[in-house]
């Protein structure tokens, strides 16, 4: 992607639609890039005024004195595309479109955006917008934007497609003490969209921590390479909302029906190492701890605490959200029984008593935070008669300057009473907290965090034999060429065997003698199946006989398939009896796909059967990049592998044989997009290989 340097830190700012008159937003932005302290040349462009704000303006950026590296545009949408078109034959590198009237208001809107974004495309400039607030940066300093104040300078970038939620909490971030190093509106994203300021972020300097507020992706394989890459350099937090709009198409196999419209972005997020947040208190506690505190090097915590009940609700949460509770060593142990009352708890949580002052939390804090079996702490203190929380406070920020290594955060819990304390470390950067809920799940998302990072790098692209590309072309132009959306039994058993996914024979039968020379053929016992794809549910309408031992048998089970169908469903085209050699019964699993619209593959492993629906234990992953290590996982989420492991004296199951086919399996949903959705249900697992039973795909 090209580089933002120029868009943050540019050397002259024009500002097309700029006014004199203080309700304009061509007002407000001319003040704010004046009293941010921007150092660089301003041009304000307006044909009806001579000066604004004490500077010369200029009627068209065609006069302005000197090349223009950013132009804010403010200005009816009628006249934008003019105006972006001056801009970019003026060599203009960067547009900040603040006007709406575009996709936002339908049609016609959304072919003023097309038009605007083939501007940009052609003259090779970089928009952000349109319908946005416009931009912050605290370090160049700039504020091209129309927000009322400039943020305090700080290290959290934050990037939201909500212009509301950016004038919020900039607002709230004064009262709040919080500093940020970039704000952006993304507005409608024509152009430059979250992947392309999630990269410049996870590059600044500045900026050591990425919040974004998002309501869709633009680019799913951007974002995926983009996040994933970010992920390695910093937190990047985002809060999502709204819904794919996956969700909102019917589905027609089991994997559609269990995949809900925000499973993709789930799964999209947890492949590329961001951390989810469900709400903007969290978002930005979140924010606070990485912009305050040091990665945490492990999972253990520790809790010192003046009272039981807060203790033992921190010590809830540390399980809740994955996370141990750190063991003390002997000498730690013997040190704290020595120095603190006899009444108090020395093991985790340290109970400090209610009658703790500072000293006595200065000395278990030190015991705590020295012991090499500690990765982070959490003080905890209540209020009350004799507490100090100023003079505490003070002695929590001296400790901690001792173990800068070792993340601290604190809940003062009280109202007036622990208010001072509170400020005093929010002030020294030490994260204080209300109650010990958000607390512990602040270090729990810092550990998630630690743990992405220090993963191993991905494995690489694999590669896989016996991959045969042309029979599977050859099937999927037969079913077009049939002017069929679902692919026939014995058709979608080969198309997967042509990719090394093994699956029992099947063969399509269209006469009684002749299913039964090819039950001869394959070897007893077979299954018979209707072979229509009109027929979702075989076994409700009698298309489906199973355990047959002789030709006999076939040839009549044929007969009575055919007669049932005739009977409960005569209008429906059927295209014969499809003969399958019966496999032994084994672990029975669901391997599936259905397409996300924004993100692509997205794949399903759980138990399988007549069960599926009913229990649902499916995990799920996006195919983009996913690597060995995540298709392991993604087996070992679901409580079919603890069949599969080996349950109650059973022999363990072939799991590398799992993961192959899921491999394989990945491989063909990639190379061909026009499989919109496959069921593989039942997959039997054996303890030495896999077969496929019953295999359903759809096209578009």
């Amino acid at each position: 992607m090209a580089s933002l340097t120029s868009f943050f830190n540019p050397k002259s700012i024009a500002i097309i639609g700029a006014s004199k008159s203080p309700e304009k937003i061509g007002n407000v932005i001319v003040k704010n890039i004046l009293s941010s302290g921007y150092t660089g040349k301003v041009f304000p462009i307006n044909p009806r005024e001579k000066e604004i704000n004490g500077l010369l303006c200029y009627p068209s950026i065609n006069i302005a004195p000197a090349p223009v590296e950013l132009a804010v545009i403010s200005v009816p949408s009628s006249m934008v595309l003019d105006v972006a078109k001056d801009c970019g034959k003026n060599g203009v590198n960067n547009l900040v479109v603040i006007t709406a009237g575009f996709k936002e208001t339908g049609k016609e809107g959304l072919r003023l955006e097309k038009k605007l974004a083939g501007i940009c495309h052609q003259y090779k400039m970089q928009m952000l917008g349109p319908n946005c607030v416009g931009f912050m940066d605290t370090h160049t300093p700039i504020n091209a934007s129309f927000a009322a104040g400039f943020p305090l300078k700080g290290e959290i970038a934050f990037i939201s497609q909500s212009g509301a939620m950016v004038i919020s909490i900039l607002d709230w971030s004064f009262s709040a003490g919080l500093g940020f190093s970039k704000f952006i509106s993304l507005g409608n994203k024509a152009n430059l969209t979250e992947a392309h300021f999630i990269e410049h972020a996870a590059d600044d300097p500045h900026t050591k921590v990425i919040l974004c507020y998002i309501e869709d992706v633009e680019n799913g394989t951007l974002f995926l390479e983009t996040a994933r890459r970010a992920s390695r350099k910093k937190p990047l937090i985002i809060l999502k909302s709204g819904t794919s709009q996956a969700g909102a198409r019917a589905a027609s196999s089991h994997t559609g029906a269990l995949a809900g419209s925000d499973l993709a972005y789930e799964a999209a997020f947890r492949q590329s190492g961001v951390i989810r947040v469900r709400s903007m208190p969290e978002l930005f506690d979140l924010a606070i701890a990485f912009a305050n505190q040091p990665i945490p090097r492990g999972e253990r915590v520790a809790i010192v605490t003046n009272s039981g009940g807060p203790g033992i609700v921190a010590t809830d949460n540390i399980e809740l959200k994955n996370l141990k509770m750190a063991h003390f060593s002997r000498d730690t142990i013997k040190q704290l029984s020595q120095r603190l009352p006899g009444e108090s708890n020395i093991y985790n949580p340290v109970d400090v008593l209610g009658d703790a002052k500072a000293e006595r939390y200065r000395l278990a804090m030190d015991k705590v935070m020295a012991d090499q079996g500690v990765d982070s702490t959490v003080v905890l203190l209540c209020a009350g008669g004799v507490t100090e929380p100023v003079e505490t406070a003070r002695a929590i920020i001296e400790v901690s300057k001792n173990y800068p290594e070792k993340p601290l955060v604190a809940a003062f819990m009280g109202g007036e009473q622990v208010a001072e304390g509170a400020k005093t470390l929010a002030a020294a950067r030490i994260p204080c907290f209300t109650f010990p809920e958000p607390a512990i799940s602040s270090i729990s998302g810092m550990v998630s965090y630690a743990r992405f990072r220090d993963l191993p790098k991905d494995d690489a692209v694999l590669s896989y034999e016996n991959i045969d590309k042309k029979t599977v072309k050859s099937i999927l132009d037969q079913v077009k060429t049939d002017n069929r959306l679902v692919l026939l039994g014995s058709e979608a058993a080969k198309l997967i065997n042509a990719y090394g996914i093994p699956a029992a024979t099947t063969i399509l039968a269209t006469q009684p003698e002749e299913a039964a020379d090819m039950a001869e053929k394959i070897g007893y016992p077979v299954v018979l199946k209707v072979a229509s794809p009109k027929i979702m549910h075989k076994t409700d309408v009698g298309g489906v006989k199973s355990g047959l031992e002789s030709f006999e048998e076939v040839r009549k089970g044929f007969i009575e398939i055919m007669e049932k169908i005739q009977i409960y469903m005569p209008r429906v085209a059927v295209y014969g009896v499809e003969v399958q050699k019966m496999m032994p019964k084994g672990i029975e699993l669901i391997i599936g796909m259905t397409r996300d619209i924004q993100f692509g593959p997205l794949i399903a492993f759980g138990l399988g059967g007549i069960y599926v629906n009913l229990i649902k234990d499916v995990s799920f992953r996006l195919t983009h990049g996913l690597s060995v290590r995540e298709m392991k996982k993604l087996i070992s989420e679901t409580k079919a592998y603890s069949l599969l492991r080996g349950y109650r004296g059973e022999p363990p199951a072939d799991i590398e044989a799992i993961v192959e086919v899921i491999g394989r399996f990945t491989k063909l949903v990639t190379d061909f997009p026009e499989i919109t959705e496959v069921d593989i249900n039942p997959i039997f697992a054996y303890n030495k290989g896999v077969s496929a039973v019953d295999v359903k795909i759809t096209v578009s």
